[in-house]
């Protein structure tokens, strides 16, 4: 039960921070990408607005999923966005900032992220083996039984 609580509050801080970060890039891209790594950021504001979108995205995503209890999806949701923080180290290695920024920002939130997948799919898993009265009650109360 503490397992499912801890995992609740981390699932929790995935949506903020999807929020946060997508709506600093909507309402101050400038003061956002300042912080992203890469300087000069590329010109123009559509750059702005596909970063904040797609980190609205996925906060919105790992949100539904959450409030509708099916936590072994959001923990494989989770696991693939992991992508984002990893895509976004690469970025800021090729476009000129420095690997120490890159990991300490993205590379240390990318971690974060694996763990609060593993975190989620271990918790599903362990409840998806069962307990043996669980598994022979549901053995008992099935059709293919009767």
């Amino acid at each position: 039960m503490i397992h499912q609580r801890v995992n609740t509050g981390l699932a929790v801080l995935v949506v903020l921070a999807g929020f946060y970060f997508g709506l600093g890039f909507l309402l101050d891209g400038q003061g956002a990408a300042a912080g992203f790594g890469i300087d000069p950021w590329p010109e123009g504001n559509g750059y702005f607005v596909v970063k904040g979108v797609r980190d609205i995205a996925y906060g919105l995503t790992a949100l539904v999923l959450l409030l509708l209890g099916h936590r072994r999806a959001l923990g494989w949701v989770v696991l693939a966005d992991a992508v984002i923080p990893i895509g976004d180290c690469v970025a800021v290695v090729t476009n000129g900032g420095t690997v120490a920024y890159a990991l300490a920002v993205h590379g240390s939130a990318a971690v974060l992220v694996l763990i609060v997948a593993a975190s989620l799919l271990w918790e599903t898993r362990k409840r998806s083996a069962g307990t043996p009265e669980t598994t022979s009650s549901r053995a008992v109360a099935s059709p293919a039984h009767r």
